[in-house]
Parts: C-alpha cells; structure tokens; sequence
C-alpha cells in the first residue's frame, strides 16, 4: 500500500449503530491560565462544541484541569474536558483524574529512540510487552476513575518500529493503533476511542476505511474520531477538511469530529456543524444530490484532467458551456469525456463550499470521472465556481494548480503566532503551484506533519523558528522577524521559486 494508494472497500458491517455526532474543539490558551482557559471553554461550549480538548504537557496543567473545570461549573457549564497529552505517559494519569477523557499517542509508549534497519532485527513480542507494560498504570487509573482514552495516531508521528515494517502509510497508522486496542482488549478496558488523522485528505479517508475494516474483522466495534489535521485557513481549510471528514460521514463513518483550522477555534464549530447536518447518518444522504453525468468531446479540451466546467463565462474554467454552446448528449465512447454535474438551487456560499466539496469527493473517489461541473443557480459566479472546483480537485490530489499550504490549528504549545504567520507566509507565496509549504506552531507535530512538505516553518521556542528543507534543517532557531525573508531566499536557492505575474 503506498502514500496515494486507491481508496480501499467499506466493510459496512463494521460501521457502529446509530451514535449521535459530536463535534468538538481545541484551546488555544495556556493551560495555565485558568481564566482564560475556561472562558475559551465556555465561549465552544455556547458555539455548539459536546467536548472541548486541553493541551496538557505536564504535571501542572495535568492538575490545573481541576481549577479549569470548577470555573466552568461555576459558570453553569458542564462540558466534558480531553486533555490533550503528549511525551510524557505519566502526565496522563494525573490528567486522568480530572478529564473525561485522555487522548495518548501510540508513540509515547515505547522506545522510540531505537533505530531498525530491517524488520529481523526486533522481535514484535518484546515490543508489545514493553507497551503494555508502559500502558497498564494509564489503563488501571482510567477504569478507576472512568476515564475514555482516545487513543490518536498522525500521519507523520509513527514509530520507527511500525515505519520500519509498513513505511509512512495508512497501513502504518492502522497498525499502530491496533497493537494498543488488542493490548486494551486483553486487559478488559473498552472505554475507547480511535482517530487517525492527516493532513493528506486521501490517506486520511483510507486509513479510516482501513481501520473499520480491520475493526469489523476482529468483532471490535469502537467510537471513531475524525479529523483533517494542519488543514489550514479559509477557504483551503474548509475544503479540505470537509472533503475528509464529510466522504467518511457520507459513508457512515465517524462518531465525533473536529475541523481543526488556523483560525481562532470558535470558527472551527459552523463548519463542523454543516458537516453533521448533512452528512450524519442519513438515509441515502449520499444520493440526496442533484447530480448527472454529461458528455463533451475530447478535442475541446487541450488541458490536464479532469477538465472544469462553468455554466457561464469564467476565464478560469477550462469549459464555459454558455458561450462554447457545444453542449452535447452524446453517448460516451474513447472521443468523449465524463463530467460529473453536481447542481444546487442557490445555496449560500458558505454552505456550498461544504457540499459541493463532499459531493465531489464522493464522486472522484467513487467514480472514474473526467471532470466536474459545479453549479449554484444564480447565487455563485462562474469565476468562483471553477475556482472551488479547481480547489477541490487539487485537495483531491487529481489536478495541481496552486501552493498548498499544511497549517497547524495553533494550541497553547504554539511558540509562535502560527495565524499570522501563515498569513504572512500566504501572500508572499501563493503564486507558487505544486509547492508544499507546512507552517507549524511548535515541535510536537511539526517536524512529523510536516514531513511530506517540501519546505517547513516550525516553531521551535518564543518566537524562534527552525525552518527545514524536507525533512532537514536549514535555518535553526532563528527569530520569526527574520524567518520568512529566510524561507523566500531558501526557495529561491532552490530553484522553486517563480516571480509573480
């Protein structure tokens, strides 16, 4: 199985019953600060959020979860609280005092320091022995206290063990999350939630896909949680993530979800909400689509596929039917190309971005399609349309056309204004098609999420940055006064860079 690999079959007897959808968020405050904490809480919780995640690096925020907690009461919320725990497996038992649930990361609990040039040079029972070891006071503080674990895994963190045997891939994540719902299982704990998340839309939907399957076989059924990560802001980041989490809710996949943009989070919960709406487990929901299939020859289109339809002039679009006039019913043969038309009564745009973006990815995905056709009855212009369709497909990995752009959400690890900068970063460098730039708030996910950029821009103290050429640093721990300037001139050394039209 490779990075980009072929979205592997649903097995729907694996999809879990009818839970409700939640929707959840992230802090962005220090932990530490437990007014502002709370009131971050509070102001999700009134947005629509049913569980709000805490960053929690250490022992005393671990047990500041408890102060957080009481102001919130005292304000008449009583949202259940995720500490958000990395590194440090101790620091989760102390957090599982106080939260409702615990979210670890499989890469924690071992030895990640040993390096494996081959899959003879480890023996896999010795490994699992030494996680469940390390697991096990977790596991007996949970049950004690009736904590959840979630247990998540990100593309980009797997340990070398797992990297060793499965590569970078969804497999890989599959795996990883495994060995530590087989070694919950053997110890009676089921109060269990699995993620698996990426910034790559397609290797996130399959590693879900692939868990579920992988679930159904074992005769596990446990909550999923879903989630684009580093998805970005705006438009981008809209797309993508509902591209992701909405083909995996279309299919029935997923029972809580977070849209995780680089934007204050409270923007986070509309989208997220929109995704619920219209994708959360109804009947049919796939179909309930204005949606048909059209021919167009061949001959017209001298551009990469899939080619993009407007129904109205757009210097953007490779086809404009009302001015091209040569529209045709056809039937399909090897002169002709497939365009998928997806068309809306004129909705509002922050809602089609939404739909259209999970209606095309369903039928990309599922299909073998030449091109599609965005239309939102008199509401959206072509110009936009096509761009949407043009962004969509790009997400989609059919069809480059512009920078893209692996921004962390920002939490209270961040080191450095991670919204700013990307903004910064945006308008100098947006004119560069096919580039991957990650910008990152700090080192806990960024150098692994990073990974598949071909340029990074990671936190790596107050205000300092390392930047990296693929994975390797160039630039360490240099001001963020002076960093961007650093980036541009790395590019341009590099020969990635063009100047603007």
């Amino acid at each position: 199985m490779t990075y980009q690999s072929s979205i592997v079959k649903i097995d729907r007897k694996a999809i879990g019953g009818k839970r409700p959808i939640s929707i959840q968020s992230m802090t962005t405050t220090n932990t530490m600060d437990t007014s502002a904490t709370a009131n971050q809480i509070i102001e999700l919780a009134n947005a629509g959020c049913d569980f709000v995640r805490v960053t929690t690096q250490n022992i005393k925020e671990a047990e500041n979860l408890k102060n957080i907690k009481s102001e919130i009461k005292k304000q008449g919320i009583d949202i259940p609280l995720i500490a958000d725990v990395h590194y440090n497996p101790k620091v989760a038992e102390v957090a599982a005092e106080f939260a409702e649930k615990v979210r670890i990361n499989p890469g924690n609990y071992i030895n990640n320091n040993k390096l494996y040039s081959s899959i003879t040079t480890f023996d896999d029972v010795e490994e699992y022995k030494e996680i469940e070891q390390n697991l096990m006071p977790l596991l007996v503080k949970c049950s004690n206290y009736g904590t959840a674990i979630r247990i998540g895994v990100n593309h980009g963190s797997l340990s070398n063990r797992i990297l060793c045997k499965y590569g970078n891939t969804s497999l890989g994540m599959v795996e990883s999350i495994m060995e530590f719902v087989e070694i919950c299982h053997k110890n009676e704990f089921s109060n269990l939630v699995l993620s698996l998340k990426a910034s790559n839309v397609i290797v996130m939907i399959e590693a879900n896909i692939l868990l579920v399957n992988k679930l159904n076989e074992k005769g596990f059924s446990y909550p999923i949680h879903l989630g684009v990560t580093e998805a970005g802001s705006g438009e981008d980041g809209r797309i993508k993530s509902a591209a992701g989490i909405g083909y995996l809710l279309a299919h029935g996949i997923g029972d809580t979800i977070r849209v995780s943009l680089t934007e204050d989070p409270i923007k986070e919960v509309p989208v997220a909400r929109k995704l619920v709406k219209y994708y959360g487990r109804k009947e049919n929901q796939v179909h309930q689509i204005i949606k048909e299939i059209t021919r167009f020859h061949k001959s017209l289109f001298d551009v990469s596929l899939p080619v993009v339809v407007t129904s109205g002039i757009s210097k953007l679009a490779d086809l404009s039917v009302e001015t091209n006039q040569i529209f045709t019913k056809q039937q399909a043969n090897d002169n002709y190309l497939s365009v998928s038309k997806l068309s809306y009564n004129g909705i509002p745009n922050n809602e089609l971005i939404i739909r259209a973006t999970v209606d095309t990815s369903i039928n990309v995905i599922n299909e073998k399609i030449d091109g599609i056709w965005i239309d939102n009855k008199d509401v959206t212009s072509p110009d936009n349309l096509a761009k949407l369709s043009l962004d969509i497909l790009q997400v989609l990995g059919k069809r480059i056309t512009k920078t893209e752009f692996i921004a962390c959400p920002t939490c209270g690890r961040s080191s450095i204004n991670v919204i700013d900068q990307l903004k910064q970063i945006k308008e100098q460098t947006s004119h560069l098609p096919g580039l991957k730039i990650a910008i990152m708030g700090c080192a806990v996910n960024g150098p692994g999420e990073m990974a598949d950029a071909h340029y990074g821009y990671v936190g790596s103290g107050k205000g300092k940055v390392n930047i990296y050429k693929g994975k390797r640093i160039i630039h360490k721990n240099v001001s963020q006064e002076i960093a961007l300037d650093l980036l541009i001139k790395l590019i341009k050394e590099n020969g990635d860079w063009i100047n603007q039209p």
